[in-house]
């Protein structure tokens, strides 16, 4: 009966032997698994840290471009409105100068009122007046040239040519000019004669 009772208990050995063979396996496929999922996590892990790297790089090379293009522009403006600036400040300067010319010439020609001259002093009265005109007009001429040489290289508003001022004949005077030194060197004679006139027709009347 022990014979043949042995070779039960001997395949019961077995399948408990078997059992531990396939929880072992279990386990360690479950750890392997386990293991996987580990280095799947890790593999995404490093893959974004890669990303970020790339990410990083392409933002550092774009500063570094940005940097180097508005240095570089920067650079050029400063110095361009630097020289904008320094021929802005003559421009400036010229124009103030000019203003306070014009203006002075403008006061003197405005002086002048032949209704107040004496007579007698009228060949005197008249030379300064047209001295007064002419040192205006020559101021007006050298200005007018510097500013339009000025206008040439940089943009602004030119000044009206003096030559457009109407007919001129000889010496530079316009034909209205012309007529007003006329009739200034003449109503002393007009004057004259209509009171020898005037005395003329009361002397016959009597």
């Amino acid at each position: 009966m022990a014979e043949k009772i042995r070779p039960i208990e001997q395949m019961l050995e077995l399948s408990e032997e078997e059992a531990l063979s396939a929880e072992h396996l279990d386990s360690q496929m479950q750890k392997a698994q386990e293991q996987l999922l580990q280095l799947k996590r890790q593999q995404e892990q490093i893959e974004k840290q890669k990303r970020e790297l790339e990410e990083l790089s392409r933002r550092q090379e774009e500063l570094d471009r940005g940097r180097a293009e508005m240095t570089d522009k920067l650079t050029r403006s400063l110095v361009v409105l630097e020289r904008e600036a320094y021929n802005a400040q003559k421009r400036l300067e010229q124009l103030r100068t000019t203003r306070e010319s014009f203006g002075q010439h403008l006061e003197l020609i405005e002086a002048i009122d032949p209704k107040s001259w004496n007579p007698a002093d009228l060949h005197k009265e008249l030379s300064r007046a047209l001295s007064t005109v002419d040192d205006a007009r020559t101021e007006y001429g050298e200005q007018h040239s510097r500013l339009q040489a000025a206008d040439e290289s940089a943009g602004g508003t030119s000044l009206p040519d003096i030559a457009s001022e109407g007919y001129e004949l000889n010496g530079g005077r316009s034909f209205s000019q012309w007529m007003r030194i006329g009739v200034a060197l003449t109503l002393p004679l007009i004057i004259f004669g209509l009171i020898a006139l005037a005395l003329f027709f009361w002397m016959a009347s009597r």
